[in-house]
């Protein structure tokens, strides 16, 4: 089964929930995007700025109205390119970063996700629970946050996670919620996702690291 038939049967799977679909195409070069761009798939996610901007400049060219999403982590030397590039970016996890985004602030980018280290897991990013708070009440009148993003812990069900991020974005009044990729984004709109972010699905296992 071709990338696009994959995306297509995603998208009748969810057609009756109100999702945005993130194709994932992180690792996968431009080639393997066109057929999804052409087919007139618009919404895309990246993990990293250098990939990005190796990939989707030209792809931007040709296709003005592609939404693109950095869902990885955002060193602050990036936040430049990065805003240049991205239209959201779901990786909000640190006062500092809200900061350097606030300097450069005119840029593309113009909507934005808090990302919370759901699991409080050391090796992952996103705001820990007990700071999220904080961070949100610092982000506000500073920048766009329309949303919460987690990723569960990969060795656990990750439906309490689900279950935590919805319960958070209703005490902290945020809409959207991103959570939810291949193999686990059926239980993710149980539980209100708005985005889900889905890759290997889609285009296979990824091709490199």
């Amino acid at each position: 089964m071709s990338s696009l038939e994959k995306l297509r049967k995603i998208k009748k799977n969810i057609e009756a929930n109100n999702v945005k679909l993130i194709a994932v195409s992180k690792t996968h070069p431009a080639n393997d995007i066109l057929p999804l761009l052409e087919a007139g798939h618009r919404v895309f996610g990246e993990n990293r700025v250098q990939e990005a901007k190796e990939k989707w400049v030209e792809l931007r060219e040709k296709y003005s109205d592609i939404q693109l999403h950095l869902i990885g982590s955002l060193q602050t030397n990036k936040v430049k390119d990065a805003l240049k590039l991205f239209d959201v970016i779901q990786s909000i996890d640190r006062i500092s970063l809200v900061d350097e985004i606030v300097r450069h602030k005119k840029m593309l980018c113009s909507q934005f996700f808090i990302q919370v280290n759901i699991g409080n897991e050391a090796q992952k990013g996103g705001v820990a629970l007990d700071e999220l708070e904080n961070l949100i009440n610092y982000t506000k009148d500073k920048l766009p946050i329309i949303g919460l993003m987690c990723v569960p812990p990969a060795d656990k069900n990750p439906e309490q996670y689900f279950s935590l991020l919805q319960e958070l974005a209703k005490k902290y009044n945020v809409h959207n919620l991103s959570m939810g990729m291949s193999n686990d984004y059926d239980i993710a709109i149980k539980y209100g996702a708005t985005h889900i972010r889905v890759g290997t699905a889609i285009f296979g296992e990824r091709t490199n690291n």
